[in-house]
């Protein structure tokens, strides 16, 4: 598998890891995406208890206002994450 393949693998893995502990295995409810951040993006975006700051970063991923982050919303978080630690390396 090249490099991107293992990426996109691992990108799915983490999501269904998280999804469906609260109901739907399709989506992440506001607590299966808090724990998501602070397992897996906890050393970039810091770990947090802080429920408002939980609460605006899942209204800002549910696009479509259904009251969960599906697939699509999460890789929306990723690839935005991505652009800007790509753009902070290749400044320095």
């Amino acid at each position: 598998m090249s490099q991107v393949q293992q990426a996109m693998a691992l990108l799915i893995a983490a999501f269904h890891k998280y999804s469906g502990k609260e109901g739907d295995k399709l989506t992440l409810s506001k607590g299966e995406l808090k724990d998501l951040l602070n397992a897996e993006l906890g050393e970039l975006l810091g770990k947090t208890a802080d429920q408002a700051k939980v609460d605006k970063i899942f209204k800002d991923l549910d696009a479509n206002q259904d009251g969960s982050v599906d697939f699509q919303e999460y890789v929306t978080l990723v690839a935005c994450l991505t652009m800007v630690c790509n753009d902070f390396f290749t400044k320095k």
